[in-house]
């Protein structure tokens, strides 16, 4: 079976047990966007997790947890990039992109943030004028470049 199908069942399976991503994470005391990456074979279920996960969602075959089990090929679509909702955020890091590199040098010096070592959340809070909005935290390790001896 290829990924798109078995994302399709991971999906339905989810849908069917009724839980939100919010509600699997609080369960399983994981952040919310990696467990959506879980159902969408971007990141490997790990066996501490698993048993929990399998009560939660009970529509998780054998089959569907020995894929969410392997080592996942993180890609995607690329027409992903044209949906409005990652296209903001395209957008927002374009926009923004070499101010927020300023700060971060001048906060931590020259590196990067781990795309590896990161956590990522995705919340709904109440705006001053009452309004949804979306609050993303990104939430990387900082690692230093090095000088490269010999």
């Amino acid at each position: 079976m290829d990924k798109k199908e078995l994302v399709s069942q991971l999906l339905a399976a989810k849908k069917a047990s009724g839980k939100t991503y919010d509600e699997l994470a609080a369960a399983l005391g994981l952040c919310n966007v990696y467990v959506a990456q879980l159902f969408r074979l971007q990141a490997q279920l790990k066996k501490e997790t698993e048993g929990k996960l399998v009560k939660l969602v009970p529509g998780l075959t054998g089959n569907l947890l020995d894929a969410m089990r392997e080592f996942p090929l993180r890609s995607y679509d690329p027409a992903v990039l044209q949906e409005p909702h990652v296209y903001r955020m395209t957008e927002v890091c374009a926009h923004y992109g070499e101010s927020i590199l300023d700060i971060m040098h001048e906060q931590f010096g020259d590196g990067i943030m781990s795309a590896i070592d990161f956590k990522l959340t995705v919340e709904k809070v109440k705006g001053d004028k009452g309004e949804d909005r979306v609050v993303m935290t990104w939430n990387g390790k900082f690692l230093p470049h090095i000088e490269q001896t010999a």
